[in-house]
């Protein structure tokens, strides 16, 4: 769909054919210029039309949404009085953001907990994760415990993982229609690891990259660190387009793409299976590795959980699919264990760079994720019972305290993208934050920063109660009567 489109091109120019494509059909029926620059700046905040791209001149875009020049003229003045974009004599109209909405705070692993003035340790709304099932870890600990003593008689370095686990891994993939052997799995300290690695080991400074628009915060920052050129795919509300992603690669043949197909974080939305064979296809053509993200594939609330993407490719159409997982979502946090699912050479490639990295995993957190693992199919349903009933909780919460707010609710995941109809994400977490709610501005899911400041990231995750007195703070915080000003400089951290 139009509307769900991106606009990244190799120049760093849209077409005013493109621009007019991805504008709502009714925008030339509300008053003049006004609607007119409010649609564009909608498509600059949602990263449908990327940060420090040239539009087209006056008189060419006016011919191609039918306006006069004197309405699209009157549309770049507003919008460069705004602040969303800058022109220069000669060099046309770029696509900017005011200051106030700059990217705030460092990228960095730091904590979202704290507390606030009056010693309340807060509500934290930035961890998408829940505490461990009641006894599930009880019960691991206790099946581990005498098995423990004949692997410490070992020096216990299993750069690869426990041999047991990978096979444990390897037959679930298997179980889910994707036939896997041990030798394809790599145990990793927890997905976040595992991507670092394979970035690590394909990519170096400067090769191209594409990822989701916006897309899961710490992936986005692992790209930044390794310094590479990074492309976006949007996701709106509507899904993915297919039609812009595919050319998307082809005009960047990028190195790498990573995609969360399953419930995407943070939108929801859950990739269709025509369009996994299509983006399987134009990856392939490419010779762009596709990384598959499906740490929140078993969160599936309203849907049966997908099949793994890569079960979808014709034999032998899959080789440069690498999947990663974990079990932090559907478990805890706490528990570092995670995985590569890849061709077995490339998993001893990349078991080499972790190995100059961390040498091996706990053995103690993969001896626990045993059993763990094994009895998944049996504990998740009582698991994702509570996250429907803490998805409903806080959509009654959002009805009750935020009514003029939108959202949608998707099919599966641990979060809601909500639409504050204003671009004033961070500097309401930062009031937030002084009130104990600690929240995940939408900025930080965003390819160029600074975009999707009209979005906050809402996980379900905590009890009712909870999420309850979070939105009633932070409807507070944005209902004070004070407006919201650019924010201060301050780390930001989601999970």
């Amino acid at each position: 769909m139009a509307n769900g489109r991106v606009v990244q091109s190799a120049d760093r120019t849209i077409g005013s054919r493109q621009l007019a494509a991805l504008l709502p059909a009714d925008v030339l029926a509300r008053p003049g210029y006004r609607a007119l620059a409010d649609a564009v700046r909608t498509l600059i905040l949602d990263g449908r039309v990327a940060l420090h791209v040239r539009l087209p001149a006056e008189r060419e875009f006016a011919e191609a949404v039918g306006a006069s020049r004197a309405t699209v003229t009157g549309a770049y003045d507003l919008l460069r009085e705004s602040g969303y974009v800058r022109s220069r004599r000669g060099s046309g109209t770029w696509t900017e953001l005011p200051d106030g909405h700059r990217p705030v705070g460092a990228h960095a692993l730091l904590g979202a907990g704290g507390y606030s003035a009056d010693g309340d340790p807060g509500v934290d709304l930035a961890i998408a994760a829940m505490g461990a099932p009641e006894g599930s870890l009880a019960e691991a600990f206790a099946w581990a415990a005498p098995r423990l003593p004949q692997l410490a008689r070992t020096p216990g370095y299993h750069p690869f993982g426990l041999p047991d686990l990978r096979s444990a891994i390897a037959d679930r993939f298997t179980r889910r229609g994707l036939p896997t052997r041990p030798e394809q799995i790599l145990v990793t300290a927890g997905a976040q690891q595992a991507f670092a690695l394979v970035v690590s080991l394909l990519c170096r400074a400067g090769d191209r990259v594409v990822t989701e628009n916006p897309t899961y915060a710490n992936a986005l920052d692992a790209l930044r660190h390794a310094r590479l050129r990074t492309g976006a795919i949007a996701v709106s509300d509507a899904g993915w387009d297919m039609e812009i992603a595919e050319s998307t690669l082809r005009q960047t043949v990028p190195r790498l793409a990573y995609v969360i197909p399953d419930f995407q974080n943070p939108t929801g939305a859950l990739m269709p299976p025509e369009q996994r064979l299509r983006l399987l296809a134009a990856t392939r053509a490419t010779g762009t590795w596709l990384v598959v993200d499906e740490t929140i594939a078993d969160i599936a609330l309203d849907v049966p959980a997908p099949a793994p993407l890569a079960s979808l490719a014709p034999r032998g159409g899959a080789d440069h699919v690498i999947t990663i997982g974990s079990l932090s979502k559907t478990h805890w946090g706490g528990l570092r264990v995670g995985w590569i699912r890849a061709g077995a050479k490339l998993i001893t490639e990349l078991t080499a760079v972790r190995v100059s990295a961390d040498m091996t995993g706990s053995v103690l957190d993969q001896l626990v994720a045993l059993p763990l693992l094994d009895d998944m199919d049996r504990a998740l349903p009582a698991r994702l019972a509570q996250l429907r009933s803490r998805r409903e909780a806080l959509v009654r919460a959002l009805q009750r305290y935020t009514p003029e707010w939108s959202w949608q609710v998707p099919p599966g995941g641990l979060s809601l993208w909500v639409d504050l109809g204003e671009p004033v994400s961070s500097a309401l977490a930062e009031r937030a934050a002084a009130t104990g709610v600690h929240i995940g501005r939408g900025a930080r899911f965003g390819v160029d920063p600074g975009t999707f400041e009209h979005r906050l990231r809402i996980p379900y995750t905590l009890p009712a109660d909870r999420l309850d007195e979070g939105i009633r703070r932070l409807a507070s915080a944005f209902h004070d009567g004070i407006p919201l000003q650019p924010a201060v400089d301050r780390p930001h951290w989601v999970a």
